[in-house]
């Protein structure tokens, strides 16, 4: 747990799931930025271990003793977090979901995505390059995770159109690089031939990059096609570099700043929006330059222009 100020400004209790996925850094990093233009500051729970359900749970407990004014909330697990939301319910703090939709317990807003379709979206780009014809190598998230479940949903879809794609296996990745970068060495090992990868973030793409890298003055065989999703930095420059073709832009950071921004207004005496939905980005060599910066210099969403969208 860590706090970015020690104001006596209203505070907002926030959790994400593990200090590995680039994604959640900048996800705190987006809490902290909007907090302390609006005049909040923000308290970070994440397990010390990744994605570790009785951590989180008892960092909920933890919490609630600290009576923060709000709660932002990525859960670990979406079954086993639901009575931990409720806890949260029964203390009167509003909570505020984003990244993954809560399942179970009340929340105030949700700020995400439409996992499925931006699933469809990255899977197609990838068979538009393979011409429609090859065999897919897929990379899962976490298991109990509602965005790993929700985009292995739109990659079925998405081969389920394409007749002449194989899905030649699943590889539980965890959402983390180091993972995936395992498991996809253990795989390469089988000699299962496969001509391209579908990732369901950029931390399992890059360390699949990693693996077939270190794979490569073994069996010579150069890198296929690998998709992914977030367009976070180091996937960007993935891009740049030629050893990824794509990603989608899950913007964990816009989300968070947004699920801060209904969290601070609602305690304003605001109405804010049940969802708020960012819309699905491609992001290849044609456009990256939009995303290549650092998530410090990145710009923050304005509230008054995404919620006029809605």
């Amino acid at each position: 747990m860590n706090t970015s100020s020690s104001t006596n400004e209203p505070t907002l209790a926030v959790f994400t799931k593990n200090r590995l996925n680039p994604a959640y850094a900048a996800a705190r990093l987006g809490a902290d930025r909007v907090a302390a233009r609006l005049g909040a500051r923000t308290v970070h729970y994440v397990p010390e271990r990744p994605d570790h359900v009785g951590e989180q749970q008892a960092l909920v407990d933890k919490a609630i003793a600290a009576r923060p004014e709000a709660c932002l909330f990525v859960a670990t697990d979406a079954e086993a977090m639901i009575p931990y939301v409720q806890r949260l319910n029964a203390a009167h703090i509003p909570v505020f979901s984003f990244v993954n939709r809560l399942q179970g317990g009340e929340w105030v807003s949700f700020a995400g995505a439409d996992d499925r379709a931006l699933a469809v979206r990255i899977a197609n780009h990838l068979f538009a390059h393979l011409q429609q014809r090859g065999r897919v190598l897929v990379l899962a998230g976490t298991h109990g995770s509602i965005s790993g479940r929700d985009r292995l949903t739109g990659f079925a879809e998405a081969f389920a159109a394409a007749p002449d794609i194989t899905r030649v296996a699943d590889i539980a990745g965890e959402f983390l690089q180091d993972a995936a970068q395992r498991e996809m060495t253990r795989f390469l090992a089988r000699a299962v031939p496969f001509d391209a990868v579908l990732a369901a973030n950029d931390a399992m793409a890059l360390g699949v990059i990693e693996a077939m890298s270190a794979a490569q003055s073994v069996s010579n065989r150069s890198l296929c096609p690998i998709v992914g999703v977030n367009a976070v930095p180091p996937a960007i420059d993935a891009i740049k570099a030629g050893t990824m073709l794509a990603t989608a832009s899950f913007d964990a950071m816009k989300m968070a700043c947004l699920a801060t921004e209904a969290a601070v207004r609602h305690l304003r005496g605001e109405r804010v929006p049940r969802e708020i939905i960012l819309p699905v980005e491609i992001v290849d060599r044609a456009n990256c330059a939009v995303w290549d910066r650092p998530f410090e210099a990145r710009e923050l969403p304005v509230w008054d222009e995404v919620i006029a969208t809605k």
